[in-house]
This record gives structure tokens, C-alpha cells and sequence, in this order.
């Protein structure tokens, strides 16, 4: 498989960091961005999450130099400008892509398909996998949603198929972005124009809608909330759920069952805190010492790295795409 990045920011240094760790087959015929070469080299060398790489990181050019390993680095605006021939995945980690028309540029460069790494309203598809990968199609503009959508669907996916959802609320425990301003700075909404390393900020979140698109037979039943917290990584979901049948023994047991049969949800016994989370690449990591079952209400805590589950969601939404030949 072929892939490209266009954007080499958190989710693109994230996605190569795994690209060149677990997977040897991919080979990326492209990074663009319009940053400084040597700055994006210097950024995947040493990163403040998950470190400094175990190698050698130069721009060299119109390359960027890993260890032994070349990969061509253009600093083009626009996806039309790039030469996509022979790429199967287009990765669009620039966060900017709202329209069909500007990732179809993206198809006009050559690329066989174009994945977009958050929410993109006018995407052919929003797929988020365990939850509604089989509305694939042949969709050749997609989104994979956000981090907090990949996180939640396939857990309510798994709880809606086995038990059944009435209604429920989710309040997601989220690190800071650089959406926020490190010191107080107009940003829109009030509170999120405070400086995001001092306070905890309430806030929306992309995945109360996402939900709704993605899982359409539980649509208007589960709504969400956010908090942006001080920590510069790993995440969680805190969610209550009213069953139409709750399980009949013991919750946590149901829960880690139906953990063990997603192949993007794990579960934990152990009493973690976020940072124990780091580099975890599940959609979610279910807490089971948080569950809380009360009559027919199930209270679910979950962890999940926002940035590394969701780059390996990224790359395993690529192999898809590109598999449809």
C-alpha cells in the first residue's frame, strides 16, 4: 500500500511513527507541508508525548531523511499542486478540509482515495471502525471522524447490538489541543478562549453529532458534553447508559466480553491513571473498576490516547480502502 500525508502535524508525526514502527509493507510516497522542513524534521525527532526518536532525523532536499529512509517532502498549499500517481491513500491531516471539493482535488492529483482525519460533514462517508465499517462502499472521500467519536461508537455499537440503549449521556475527559490558547486568547466561545495548561474548561464536542451519523438506530438517544483538562495527553469517556436489558450477572464481566470479541476495544482490571494510557493504540480501553451498574443505568469509564488510537484507526482505515482495489 501507498500512502501520502498531506499535513505532518500531531495525527501525520503519529501515523509515520507507527507506519515506521509496525508496519514495513507501507510505503509513503509523500509528506507535505507547509511548515519549515527542518522544523517538521526536528518535531518528529523530538516529540514532548510519546519522546524523542530512536534514530537519526534530518531534511535534507526536498526529503525527509529517517534513519536510512527517504521520503519525499513538498511544501505545497494546495492538494492540486501535489503529484499523487500511483498513491493509493491520500491521509489529509491538515484538519482544514471541510468541503467535498477541496478533498477532491486530492483525486484529481491521482490519489485513489482520500481519508480525512476529523469530522468533514460533506465526506461520501463518516466511518468509524467496530461501529459501521460495512457503509464503506466504494466511497473514495471519507472521514474517520474524531478521536472521541472513535472512542465511543464502537462501545455503544457493542452495548446497543447486546442490551440495548434507551438513552444515556456522555461527558468526555478531554487533554487540551492546540485548538486553545496557552494563555488567555480570543478563541469564539468564552471559555475556550482561557488559557488551556491552567483550568478545566467545559466545552462541546464533534461526537454528539458524529454519533448520530454514524449510528443512525440510536440517533437522538445519547447525548454529550466535554471538558477540556490540563494534561497534554490520553483522554476519557465517562457515559451512563439506561439498558433495555441489563446484563444479567455481573457488568464488568459483560463489559470485558464484549471487549474481547472488538478488535478496537480492550479493557484494564487495573486501577490506571491517564498517563499509564499513553500509546495505547485502542479506540478505548473500558476501566472495569469504574463500572457501575445501578438497575437498568451502566455507568462506563474509559481511557483512550487521542492521538495514538486515533492514528492507528487512521492507518487501519487506509488498509481498507486500499484492499477495495
Amino acid at each position: 500500500m501507498r500512502i501520502a500525508l498531506n499535513g505532518f502535524g500531531r495525527i501525520g508525526r503519529t501515523v509515520l511513527r507507527q507506519v515506521l514502527r509496525h508496519h514495513p509493507d507501507i510505503e509513503l510516497a509523500l509528506i507535505n507541508d507547509i511548515a519549515d522542513p527542518a522544523t517538521c524534521a526536528y518535531l518528529f525527532q523530538y516529540d514532548s508525548v510519546f519522546g524523542p526518536y530512536p534514530g537519526r532525523v534530518r531534511a535534507e532536499a526536498g526529503m525527509l531523511r529517517i534513519d536510512d529512509r527517504s521520503i519525499p517532502f513538498t511544501g505545497r498549499r494546495a492538494l492540486g499542486d501535489l503529484d499523487l500517481s500511483g498513491v493509493d491513500v491520500l491521509m489529509d491531516c491538515t484538519g482544514t478540509i471541510q468541503t467535498r471539493a477541496h478533498a477532491a482535488q486530492g483525486l484529481k492529483a491521482g490519489a485513489r482515495s482520500v481519508l480525512i482525519s476529523g469530522p468533514c460533514d460533506e465526506a461520501e462517508r463518516t466511518i468509524v471502525l467496530g461501529a459501521n465499517e460495512d457503509t464503506l462502499g466504494d466511497a473514495r472521500i471519507v472521514s474517520n471522524a474524531s478521536c472521541t467519536t472513535n472512542a465511543l461508537a464502537p462501545l455503544l455499537r457493542a452495548v446497543q447490538d447486546r442490551f440495548g440503549i434507551l438513552s444515556g449521556h456522555m461527558t468526555t475527559v478531554h487533554c487540551y489541543t492546540g485548538s486553545q490558547p496557552m494563555v488567555d486568547a480570543p478563541r469564539g466561545p468564552f471559555a475556550r478562549s482561557r488559557a488551556g495548561a491552567v483550568s478545566m474548561v467545559p466545552t462541546t464536542t464533534s461526537a454528539t453529532h458524529l454519533i448520530d451519523l454514524v449510528l443512525p438506530d440510536i440517533a437522538g438517544r445519547v447525548t454529550g458534553a466535554a471538558v477540556r483538562v490540563p494534561v497534554i495527553s490520553v483522554s476519557a469517556i465517562d457515559v451512563t447508559l439506561r439498558l433495555s436489558s441489563p446484563p444479567a450477572g455481573p457488568a464488568e464481566d459483560a463489559l470485558r466480553a464484549l471487549a474481547e470479541a472488538s478488535e478496537v476495544i480492550g479493557w484494564t482490571d487495573d486501577p490506571c491513571v491517564s498517563t499509564d494510557l499513553r500509546g495505547r493504540p485502542e479506540s478505548l480501553v473500558i476501566a472495569l473498576p469504574e463500572t457501575l451498574p445501578r438497575g437498568d443505568q451502566l455507568r462506563i469509564f474509559g481511557w483512550y490516547d487521542n492521538e495514538y488510537g486515533f492514528s492507528a484507526r487512521m492507518i487501519d482505515m487506509a488498509r481498507r480502502m486500499s484492499a477495495r482495489g
